[in-house]
């Protein structure tokens, strides 16, 4: 992989090269997510709609979430009656 750098502004933006913009689909509005790893490393990842499919494909065979979060709080209010 190339490195590739740009230089923050006095403001803290910070200007993702065109390269890496195309290759991983970023457009104007697209979020980011900031990650700092065990080694003090930032590590932004866009949250693109390919991102948020493979997030959701990893979810996929699991728990559902959202029908635990509900059975749970029913038990907590049965609880504190």
């Amino acid at each position: 992989m190339d490195t590739l750098s740009a230089t923050f502004t006095s403001k803290g933006q910070l200007v993702v090269p065109a390269q890496l913009r195309r290759k991983h689909g970023i457009e104007a509005g697209t979020r980011v997510n900031f990650i700092e790893d065990q080694f003090g490393r930032i590590v932004l990842q866009p949250v693109t709609e390919e991102y948020v499919d493979r997030v959701m494909g990893c979810l996929a065979d699991g728990p559902d979430l959202l029908t635990e979060w509900k059975k749970e709080h029913r038990s907590e209010g049965k609880r504190e009656r």
